[in-house]
């Protein structure tokens, strides 16, 4: 067992960097297809909704509580998990204002999963802005450049015995950057697993796990959890290369030409999305920016990445102001879990590279420092490595190992 275990690692490092590396280096194509009602301004970059009925919010949503399962269907054997049963779960999750939206988890049950045995929600790096990119569709695709870059590492948890819950923590807007939202999605959808008695997780232990835009909806769903959903036994967080200040990222990636620019214009598009009466992207854009929003509307990582490539936010606008919007910055701070106060009760374990160039890493530092403050167990990994993208793989090792030891019981380290 131990030789396959490493045999696994091996092969998930191989699978996540490669993944990654066609995801930064990589396009596919654009496609389409709608969910919620028209924004209230129809300028907005709404993705078209996924024809799917399953998607649909049952009349009673408003009705129901957060984690309430709406509908519930199994899924088809997936060849990333062999020999694994699939479920998709749709429950009741809230928006950003408080409102009651429909939101989906993929759930996978390996065979050697004992009832109540360990349960992870990991939250993958979606990083997108069209509904094709969902977990669920990227699980069954054949295009190699829309697929589960991480599948090879969650096998690692399945070979555990770990069942395994895929939130698309995006939302039924596909609202990259609306982290906060990220976060409440992540629990609801753990609720709503707990809550199918078919799942064997009923009285399951939790831990959360994801890397860069899922590593932000991890942090956000570990700091929320005391105060949003304290009945969630949660023994860990494993968080790398989280982006958790977006206001510090926003002027990185978008004041001066970047490779990395699409992200930061998707992430601006995503918040316009879900804070529409707050935030104005698409009434300031010049004919670039309405071209470039137009490409990336709908797309996955590698489309808003080929398209965003090299481009700057001055580039997008005539506005010469554009950055002295108050209420955006609001939105963003809002959305930033270094600048929220809650603090996460379950021991972290975070990891990224010193030199990563594409998030701010005093943020990293200054909010770790501040959990470490109030108590929580905090170890972190530097990984020798100068960028996000290696960073990635490097960590994958000790957070598995990390949170085996979080489910065993074990006393939490603390490099605090």
């Amino acid at each position: 067992m131990c030789s396959l275990i490493r045999r696994s690692l091996g092969a998930a490092v191989a699978g996540l960097v490669a993944g990654l590396a066609v995801t930064l280096a990589s396009a596919g194509t654009v496609a389409a297809q709608p969910l919620l009602p028209p924004p209230p301004r129809a300028d907005i970059a709404f993705p078209i909704p996924d024809p799917d009925p399953f998607y649909q919010p049952t009349p009673d949503i408003a009705a129901r509580a957060p984690g309430d399962v709406l509908k519930v269907r199994r899924l088809p054997p997936s060849y990333y998990f062999p020999g694994s049963a699939m479920w998709e779960v749709l429950f009741r999750s809230t928006d950003s204002q408080g409102n009651p939206i429909a939101a989906n988890t993929t759930y996978v049950l390996p065979a050697n999963h004992a009832p109540d045995g360990p349960l992870v929600s990991y939250q993958h790096i979606i990083n997108s802005l069209g509904h094709k990119c969902k977990i669920v569709t990227e699980l069954y695709t054949s295009d190699p450049l829309h697929q589960i870059r991480e599948a090879a590492g969650l096998n690692i948890a399945l070979a555990r015995g770990w069942a395994v819950s895929l939130p698309d923590h995006l939302g039924p807007r596909m609202a990259y950057g609306a982290a906060k939202l990220g976060g409440q999605i992540t629990l609801d959808g753990i609720r709503a697993v707990k809550r199918v008695p078919e799942l064997q997780v009923t009285n399951s232990p939790v831990g959360l796990g994801g890397y860069s835009g899922g590593g932000m909806a991890t942090a956000w769903a570990a700091a929320l959890a005391p105060t949003y959903a304290p009945e969630l036994d949660i023994v860990g967080a494993a968080i790398g290369g989280a982006p958790m200040n977006l206001g510090k990222m926003a002027q990185g990636l978008g004041t001066n030409p970047h490779p990395a620019f699409g992200l930061a214009m998707a992430a601006a598009l995503g918040l316009e999305r879900e804070y529409p009466d707050r935030i104005d992207v698409s009434g300031q854009l010049n004919a670039q920016g309405r071209w470039l929003k137009q490409m990336i509307g709908n797309g996955c990582t590698n489309e808003i990445m080929l398209f965003g490539v090299g481009r700057s936010a001055t580039e997008m606008t005539d506005n010469k102001n554009f950055m002295d919007n108050p209420e955006a910055w609001k939105v963003m701070d809002e959305n930033s879990v270094e600048l929220y106060p809650g603090v996460p009760k379950a021991p972290i374990f975070e990891w990224h590279s010193p030199t990563d160039a594409l998030i701010p890493v005093d943020s990293i530092d200054n909010t770790l420092r501040r959990y470490c403050e109030a108590g929580t167990p905090v170890q972190t990994l530097l990984t020798p490595t100068p960028d996000h993208l290696s960073a990635a793989a490097l960590g994958l090792f000790q957070g598995l190992d990390w949170m085996d030891a979080r489910f065993r019981g074990d006393p939490p380290p603390s490099t605090c």
